[in-house]
């Protein structure tokens, strides 16, 4: 009998290879389904449905592949689609917190609330962190993470820290830390105050894992744009010279030096000046920053900075002195001839020279010659016009304190402008670039670092930036810590100021 008849005969009882291997899969499939399912549990979000454990394992084998958007697709149908009675959710809204229903979770489809966004995969190890934000971008409603990390610890950090918010909508403090746990699904509500950070991760031998992404719709109505006020400015402090001869180091005050020095900065547009001020006035200042009655205030909102800044008028003698040079006339001048900025009136103006020589040129020649300098000289004086407009060379300035989890943010808010960033350590002997703590300095609207500058203990940065180019300070992690401690300190200064021509 030919074997494909031998196969169907119903007498012989018998089944193919493929029939057994489906009914044994099968099989193992109802098994496992029943002795390998957990409740999903968070600290703020508890859900009466059941994510299968062998699904969970599935996925770290497929990471970066269309099972992915399935699994995120059956999460959102058991979000939505579950009866009311046996679905219950809690959402922390930050600022609030209410129960939200099943009802509720449904009515978020007819809301509007209709596709699965990008799905992201974060591995993140020691050092790690995501700083403060509220994941609000193109139509983004609900944001979830799954997490698939191994047994995790508070002292692992990598925590997701939620954000209470002030009248202005602005991040203030953390007011809930959920701590990564497997096979936990935590998700809330993008909105104007849906601030939240992912903490550093300090495990050395652990991977915070997960698996995020968001489910899409119309955004919510935000509120107008919250903008700082600025941060007065003031000209000079009338001092005399003497001030730099008690506190420069004398090879900075020869005019001679001084040109080398303005050559090469007009060249890059920065420069650093190692041992700036006289070892006897750093020391006084070092010492009196690390004293206890120093009051240092947070600075922020989160959302843009993180580090410590004091009032001026609560610090010791030397550290206001240090504070009166940085913001004397004889600095401004000093400034003006390291530079070739004009921040003196006293100081050139290269422009103007030029425009006088454009005038003179013009007298005296004629034709097509005389026709293109007119317009140079028109340009010039232009430019000397516009500059003049702007008023006499102004400052400001803060004293800050550098630790450990302190950073500065890019943010839309910033004024643009031309100016001249000025920034002197101090107490950060032997720091290491991969602590951070760095300056990085960026051009507008593109990824590309223009320059880093990293703190150097009693160096003197100066760095000219226009319109277009941005800068932060990299988040400091927590390997800076034993080189603080072997410092006896738990942090180092910076005195950070700009001038404007």
């Amino acid at each position: 009998m030919p074997a494909k008849k031998r196969q169907n005969d119903p007498e012989t009882g018998k089944k193919n290879k493929k029939e057994k291997r489906d009914e044994l899969a099968s099989d193992d499939l109802r098994e496992r389904k029943e002795h390998h399912i957990s409740q999903i549990r968070c600290a703020r979000v508890h859900v009466s449905f059941c994510v299968k454990v062998s699904v969970v394992v599935l996925l770290t084998d497929i990471f970066f592949v269309s099972g992915c958007q399935r699994c995120c697709r059956w999460i959102w149908r058991r979000l939505s689609i579950y009866p009311v009675q046996s679905t219950s959710i809690q959402v922390n809204h930050l600022t609030t917190s209410r129960p939200v229903t099943g009802e509720q979770t449904r009515g978020c489809c007819a809301a509007g609330v209709l596709s699965v966004g990008f799905l992201m995969s974060l591995a993140a190890l020691c050092a790690d962190v995501l700083l403060c934000h509220d994941d609000e971008l193109e139509g983004r409603r609900v944001a979830f993470i799954l997490y698939l990390v191994p047994p995790w610890e508070v002292k692992d950090g990598g925590t997701l820290d939620l954000f209470s918010t002030d009248e202005h909508c602005q991040p203030v403090s953390v007011v809930k830390s959920l701590l990564p746990c497997w096979n936990s699904l935590v998700f809330f509500e993008v909105s104007p105050v849906s601030f939240h950070q992912v903490a550093e991760v300090l495990s050395e031998e652990k991977c915070r894992l997960s698996l995020s992404g968001w489910f899409h719709g119309p955004s919510l109505p935000r509120p107008s744009r919250y903008i700082e006020p600025p941060v007065p400015r003031h000209t000079h402090i009338p001092k005399d010279e003497s001030l730099l001869f008690e506190w420069v180091n004398e090879m900075y005050l020869d005019p001679r030096y001084q040109a080398r020095v303005q050559q090469e900065f007009e060249e890059s547009s920065e420069i650093c000046l190692p041992s700036f001020l006289q070892e006897e006035k750093l020391r006084q200042v070092r010492s009196a920053l690390q004293s206890s009655e120093i009051q240092w205030e947070q600075k922020g909102p989160p959302n843009k900075r993180c580090y410590g800044c004091v009032d001026m008028q609560s610090v010791p003698s030397c550290v206001q002195e240090c504070w009166e040079l940085l913001s004397s006339e004889s600095f401004f001048i000093l400034l003006s001839n390291l530079t070739g900025l004009r921040l003196h009136y006293l100081c050139g103006d290269e422009d103007e020279s030029e425009n006088e020589d454009g005038k003179s040129e013009t007298e005296n020649g004629g034709g097509e010659g005389n026709t293109q300098a007119s317009a140079s000289s028109t340009d010039a004086g232009a430019s000397s016009t516009e500059k003049k407009d702007k008023g006499p060379p102004t400052c400001v300035g803060e004293l800050r304190r550098w630790t450990h989890g302190d950073y500065t943010l890019l943010h839309d808010s910033v004024k643009r402008e031309y100016a001249l960033d000025l920034q002197l350590h101090m107490g950060c002997a032997g720091w290491k670039s991969e602590f951070g703590g760095f300056t990085s300095y960026i051009a507008h609207d593109e990824d590309e670092e223009l320059l880093t500058v990293y703190p150097e203990d009693n160096s003197l940065a100066l760095v000219y930036r226009d319109k277009d180019t941005l800068k932060f300070i990299k988040h400091i992690n927590n390997s800076s810590s034993s080189q603080l401690s072997s410092q006896n300190t738990p942090a180092f200064y910076e005195f950070s100021f700009n001038y404007y021509e």
